[in-house]
């Protein structure tokens, strides 16, 4: 278990007043966020802080690397909305509980692995994308509600709002030119919150958003019926909401692994999100998932340890149980301020740079993740479909790689040999490099440069040798590797193949 808890090893270097300030900032960011998630997806409000309590403490504690901030995160709740909306609030505790079943399965089967399937373009886009969602995230908080109706603000209000915003941004980016000590945004955080409580000025507070005071999270079973229609009804939201939270989640942690040059260990975070999530479902959360701004607040605070997590999950706690009335009075233009410069932290501004250097296909998958991520608001979604374009255009540039050194021996046998994978998408070009009927009545096909990959490629191997064999000619396969002579041996149920007996299909050894 030490590996769970070496934060509490005294022999590792933790600088303990930083991490104290960083979780304190992380949790100023943190409240105001999961209030409007909640609120967005018609919970309790209470039910978002809930949830950026357990999350924030489990993952602190068990998560794959530290540094990693979780809580609850908008991408998660939007995939429940649509519950909420239909079956009510129970239902989406047992949704969220059986997401943390689904992502514990993930991590014990060592699935998380497949994060690395997700290539860099990707993750541009992915990260550009999301930083463009956090400040366009921030635009509302310049809106009021007049009448009912969400309105912007205008006049004095906006002047006002604009000032603080644009103050908070001013120490988050003069303040570390003087000392790096205390955290520049918890000093903005701070300062704004002096000028306006001193001066008395009116601008939005963390109270117009919703009311931040409660009890601990209570414990409650959902009050769902236990049968197959139930699980038939919930097993959709919590199958998307688990891979959601373990897409953003999985990113999250490759982009800290590439800030802090450390390696994180995604299984262990699946794990720990599953375990999260479960807890949830039964201490009235609304679930969630690592959080990329928090986690970018968190690590440009300077922490680099569990213990800024676990600060800042138990001092939401704290603000729920006694610190409200404080916190109520927090102006949203400081915490704006923070966020705006936390998207401009995270946006990978050296794609711009690069852009001409890049290859014309990643950049247009970059894009695509990009907009599907800014418009969609559905990171699993902008990460799926980037993945699979990038596939498709790998398969097809591996594809135009096939060909073939055509020769005669002194003996008048033909020799081809094949440079290049032979799969799926180059079985066209592979068999169009043969002239079967004008070739001598001995061919051999050389792979000592290729390899059979895949069904398609056992397939086009039988068709080619079935073409030889129908005008008398007999065809050797040479130099296959061993995995590919068992690709074809097992594929002697499907079609015609016997590496063995059949003549067509005899392997000459060196």
């Amino acid at each position: 278990m030490q590996q769970y808890f070496k934060l509490f090893d005294f022999s590792q270097k933790v600088n303990y007043k930083t991490e104290v300030l960083a979780g304190l900032t992380v949790a100023m960011t943190m409240i105001p966020e999961s209030l409007s998630f909640a609120i967005l997806a018609g919970f309790p409000p209470l039910v978002g802080l809930y949830a950026a309590f357990i999350m924030g403490l489990v993952t602190a504690i068990f998560g794959g690397r530290p540094g990693l901030v979780s809580g609850g995160a908008g991408a998660t709740v939007i995939v429940l909305i649509a519950l909420m909306k239909s079956h009510g609030l129970d239902y989406v505790f047992a949704a969220v509980a059986l997401a943390g079943v689904i992502q514990i399965l993930i991590g014990v089967f060592k699935w998380g692995k497949f994060i690395r399937l997700v290539p860099q373009p990707v993750m541009y886009g992915f990260v550009n994308g999301l930083a463009v969602v956090i400040f366009m995230s921030q635009l509302e908080q310049f809106k009021t509600m007049v009448n009912g109706q969400s309105v912007w603000l205008s006049g004095s209000p906006l002047f006002v709002m604009l000032g603080l915003v644009a103050l908070t941004i001013g120490i988050v980016i003069g303040f570390p030119k003087i000392t790096k000590a205390i955290p520049a945004s918890l000093v903005a955080i701070m300062v704004v919150f002096a000028l306006v409580f001193g001066f008395g000025i009116q601008t939005k507070t963390v109270a117009d958003i919703a009311s931040v005071s409660g009890g601990f999270p209570p414990f409650h079973i959902p009050s769902i019926p236990l049968n197959l229609e139930t699980f038939q009804l919930i097993l959709p939201y919590g199958l998307i909401m688990a891979c959601v939270g373990l897409t953003e989640g999985l990113l999250t942690l490759n982009l800290v692994d590439e800030i802090t040059a450390t390696k994180g260990n995604g299984n262990r975070e699946c794990i720990a999100q599953g375990s999260a999530n479960i807890l949830n479902g039964f201490f009235f959360g609304m679930g969630g998932c690592p959080m990329i701004a928090q986690t970018l607040v968190n690590l440009s605070a300077g922490s680099r340890a569990r213990l800024s997590g676990i600060v800042a999950a138990l001092t939401i706690l704290c603000i729920v149980l006694f610190g409200a009335p404080v916190i109520e009075k927090l102006p949203m233009a400081a915490l704006v301020g923070v966020m705006i410069m936390v998207s401009i932290g995270t946006f990978e501004w050296s794609s711009f740079r690069i852009i001409n250097k890049m290859p014309k296909q990643d950049i247009f998958v970059g894009i695509v993740v990009a907009l599907i991520t800014i418009f969609l608001h559905n990171l699993a979604l902008a990460v799926l479909i980037g993945v699979i374009i990038s596939a498709l255009v790998f398969a097809w540039e591996s594809a135009k790689r096939i060909r073939a050194k055509k020769y005669l021996d002194e003996k008048g046998v033909k020799h081809y040999e094949i440079y290049g994978p032979l799969f799926f998408a180059s079985t066209t070009a592979f068999a169009e490099k043969f002239d079967v009927l004008n070739d001598p009545h001995e061919v051999i096909i050389d792979f000592r440069e290729s390899k059979i990959a895949d069904m398609s490629a056992i397939d086009a191997v039988h068709k080619i040798t079935e073409r030889y064999a129908k005008v008398g000619k007999t065809v050797h396969l040479h130099h296959l590797s061993e995995d590919c002579c068992q690709l074809l041996q097992n594929a002697t149920g499907i079609i015609e193949v016997n590496i063995i007996e059949d003549p067509t299909y005899r392997v000459v050894s060196n």
